[in-house]
């Protein structure tokens, strides 16, 4: 098993593809610690993974609050006795608008959950890396936005791009202390977030399909599978790495 094992705590993981790799990672043999602000959410997904014969532990919280994050990361500890790795998934996009035209709330909410969160996720999971010396592995969920500007609205952009400058940062000062950070730059991806996005502006859909090509958007597993190999052993000397997981939309 690609994870056996391993300790990894998952944020955004409610829906989506943080709970694809939340059944992904416990099937490779990973003890996983689950958190998002949907508790009933967190609940079920703990139990259907318990059923299947893998081992989760739920931690709701918000990313946007560091307490929220600590907390997550002590039941990490206090349950599987150590950290080894991290999903960083949680995430909020909203409507395309143009620059001038976007609230203040919007910006500030996009700014908050994307580089807040994981600005704070970093700065608690990397010390209980550090505490026993084992190091770990940490994947950021990044966007092809973070590359381009592909008609996302600007605070996404923004934000997308500073997860990838996060996650060099992050790779350049613990390298030597035995911890690899890397970013997933994803492409359109069939969530429930797409989905509510596609709910208000329908005629995104065709766009999305069309700039990758593959000509379609991915299952979340697809992109939990990426991650997986990042967060294991067989991606041992990468780090600070962008990987596209796009259908090759930013190849085009």
């Amino acid at each position: 098993m690609l994870l056996q094992g391993r300790t990894i705590m998952i944020t955004g993981c409610s829906s989506g593809i943080g709970a694809a790799a939340a059944r992904l990672f416990a099937a490779e043999g990973a003890g996983v610690v689950l958190m998002a602000r949907r508790e009933e959410r967190l609940r079920e997904l703990a139990k259907e993974i318990g059923e299947a014969g893998g081992t989760a532990v739920s931690a709701p919280g918000d990313v946007t609050r560091e307490e929220d994050v600590a907390r997550a990361v002590e039941v990490a500890v206090e349950r599987f006795g150590r950290l080894d790795g991290a999903f960083n998934n949680a995430g909020w996009a909203s409507v395309g608008a143009l620059l001038h035209e976007t609230d203040q709330a919007d910006y500030d909410r996009v700014m908050d959950v994307n580089v807040r969160g994981v600005w704070n996720c970093l700065r608690r999971q990397i010390p209980a890396m550090l505490a026993d010396g084992q190091g770990g592995s940490i994947v950021n969920t990044s966007s092809v936005a973070g590359v381009l500007a592909p008609g996302s609205g600007a605070p996404y952009v923004a934000a997308k791009h500073a997860v990838l400058g996060l996650t060099r940062a992050a790779a350049a000062d613990y390298g030597r202390r035995g911890i690899r950070v890397n970013a997933l730059v994803v492409g359109s991806v069939r969530t429930e977030l797409m989905d509510e996005v596609l709910a208000k502006e329908p005629e995104l859909e065709e766009p999305f399909v069309q700039r990758a090509p593959q000509r379609r958007m991915a299952a979340p597993r697809e992109v939990a599978e990426a991650a997986a190999w990042l967060l294991g052993d067989r991606a041992s000397f990468v780090t600070g790495a962008a990987v596209p997981v796009d259908g090759g939309w930013t190849a085009a």
